[in-house]
C-alpha cells in the first residue's frame, strides 16, 4: 500500500521534530527547516526525507503540517497556500488559533481543506495517549473525519470548539499560568534566594510547585512571549492577576483578617472539585515519595533505571543516592543519573532487558540421578529461576559405568551468567544427583 505523504514545515525543531516520531511509521514523512544543514541531519538521523523548499513540500503533501513559531504561522500559510495539492489538507499546530484559522479560510482554495489544531502538550511529550488536542475547524470536509478518527485511535482527548473559544480558554490555561509562574520565578530572583538552599526546608507541595515553575520558565522564552503577546485575551487576564495580587497585598498590609479570609474562601469555592485536586496532588506526592523510598531500600542491589527522555536503560548496582542523584556502578563505570529524569524498571522489565541485551551462557551438565527421578519436575524447577532461560535434556545414559538403580542425564542449560549455571548444578545436587 502506498503511504500518504505528510509534510512538516518546521520539522527540524520543537514540536515539529517530535511529530516525526508519531508519523514516520505510518506515513512517508518529509520535512523542511530554516537551517538546511541541520534539517538534513535531522532527516537522516530519523530516517525521513528533507526538502529545502516550503513550496515544494506543499506541492507533494497529502497532509501539510505548519509547525513554525506563532508569529510566522500566518505568513507561512500565505506563502504555501498557492502550491497546495488539490484534495490535500493543511493543519497547523500553534497555540493561538484565531489568526491561523482566519488566514487559512482567506487564502486556501476550495479544493484544499484546513483543520487548525492545538496539541496541548510540548515537545518533551513521549506519548500521545491521553494527551489533549483541540480542533477549531470552521468548516468540515472529507479530511475532518479521517483526522478525527486517527487522533481517536491514538487515545487522544479531542476537543472540538471555535477559534475564539479556544483562545479564551488558553488565556487561562497558558497566558495566566505562565505569567504567574514567571512572575514568581522573577520575584525569587529579585530576592536573591538560593533555590537549592530552600530545598532543605521544602514540603512536597513546594517541591512540585518549584518543578512546575522551572518547567515553564525553562521553555523557549520567545515562544512564551508570543503566547502572551498574540492571544487577544492576554491584557485582560494579566490585568486581572495584577489586580488580584495588589488587592491581596493591601488586605494583608492593613491587617484585615476578615477580608483576607473572605477572598480566600471565594477563591477556593471557585476552584471547583477540591477533592479531585487533592487526590491528584496526593498521587503526585506519593509517587515521588515511593520512588525515593524504593531507591533508598535498593542501595547495594542491582536495579534498572530508564531515562524518561532518551529511553536509554542503565543497569548496575545502586551505590548510593546523592541528593537528587542516583549513583550506579556498572562494572568499573560509575554513572550519576538525576532521579527526576529516570523511571525504575519493574523486575520483569529488567529481566526482559537482560534477555535482549546480555550475552547468555550455555553449558552442558551431566549428572547421575536415581533412576526414578522425574525429569519434567527438574526442568520446571530450573525454569522457575528468572535468570535461567532454557534447559533441554540432550542425553540419557545407563551403561556399564552407571549403577542399575541410577541414570546419567545430560542437560543443556542457558542462563544469563556463569553463576546462574552454577546454581543449576547445586539444584541438581539437591535432587539427589552427582555431577559427573
Amino acid at each position: 500500500m502506498v503511504k500518504m505523504n505528510v509534510g512538516i514545515i518546521g520539522g527540524s525543531d520543537g514540536l515539529g521534530k517530535t511529530l516525526i516520531y508519531y508519523f514516520r511509521d505510518e506515513f512517508e514523512v518529509y520535512i523542511t527547516g530554516r537551517d538546511h544543514k541541520k534539517g538534513k541531519q535531522i532527516a537522516d538521523e530519523m530516517n525521513v526525507n528533507y526538502i529545502e523548499s516550503n513550496e515544494g513540500l506543499a506541492n507533494i503533501s497529502d497532509i501539510l503540517v505548519i509547525s513554525v513559531p506563532i508569529q510566522h504561522t500566518c505568513d507561512v500559510i500565505r506563502e504555501v497556500a498557492p502550491f497546495m495539492k488539490s484534495g490535500s489538507v493543511m493543519v497547523d499546530v500553534t497555540s493561538v488559533k484565531e489568526g491561523p484559522t482566519k488566514t487559512m479560510g482567506e487564502v486556501l482554495p476550495d479544493s484544499v481543506e484546513y483543520i487548525p489544531t492545538h496539541p496541548v502538550f510540548g515537545p518533551r511529550t513521549t506519548r500521545l495517549d491521553n494527551q489533549v488536542i483541540v480542533l477549531t475547524a470552521d468548516r468540515k470536509g472529507k479530511w475532518y473525519s479521517k483526522v478525527y478518527d486517527y487522533l481517536a485511535s491514538k487515545n487522544m482527548r479531542i476537543i472540538e470548539t471555535t477559534a475564539e473559544k479556544h483562545d479564551f480558554m488558553m488565556s487561562i490555561v497558558q497566558v495566566l499560568t505562565h505569567f504567574s509562574f514567571i512572575s514568581t520565578a522573577s520575584a525569587i530572583e529579585k530576592l536573591s534566594v538560593d533555590i537549592s538552599e530552600t530545598e532543605d526546608y521544602e514540603s512536597p507541595i513546594y517541591n512540585l510547585m518549584i518543578d512546575m515553575i522551572a518547567r515553564i520558565v525553562s521553555q523557549n522564552p520567545y515562544l512564551t512571549y508570543n503566547i502572551q503577546s498574540m492571544n487577544s485575551n492576554g491584557n485582560k487576564v494579566r490585568n486581572a492577576l495584577a489586580e488580584a495580587v495588589l488587592e491581596l497585598r493591601d488586605v494583608i498590609n492593613k491587617g484585615d483578617e476578615d477580608e483576607f479570609i473572605d477572598i480566600a474562601i471565594k477563591a477556593t469555592k471557585h476552584m471547583g472539585d477540591i477533592t479531585n485536586a487533592l487526590g491528584r496532588s496526593d498521587k503526585a506526592i506519593g509517587a515521588l515519595s515511593y520512588e525515593y523510598s524504593y531507591l533508598n531500600e535498593s542501595i547495594g542491589e542491582e536495579v534498572g533505571l530508564k531515562h524518561i527522555y532518551s529511553g536509554r536503560i542503565h543497569v548496575g548496582i545502586l551505590e548510593s543516592i546523592d541528593g537528587k542523584t542516583a549513583v550506579l556502578k556498572d562494572g568499573n563505570k560509575i554513572k550519576k543519573l538525576r532521579i527526576a529524569n529516570i523511571r525504575i524498571l519493574l523486575p520483569e522489565e529488567l529481566h526482559q532487558w537482560k534477555i535482549e541485551n546480555m550475552k547468555t551462557k550455555t553449558e552442558s551438565i551431566s549428572c547421575v540421578f536415581p533412576k526414578n527421578v522425574n525429569i519434567d519436575i527438574i526442568q520446571k524447577t530450573v525454569l522457575m529461576h528468572d535468570n535461567l532461560l532454557d534447559i533441554r535434556l540432550t542425553d540419557a545414559y545407563n551403561g556399564p559405568q552407571i549403577d542399575d538403580n541410577f541414570i546419567s542425564l545430560t542437560f543443556t542449560v542457558t542462563a544469563l551468567t556463569k553463576d546462574d549455571i552454577e546454581q543449576v548444578k547445586e539444584l541438581f545436587t539437591g535432587f539427589g544427583g552427582v555431577i559427573r
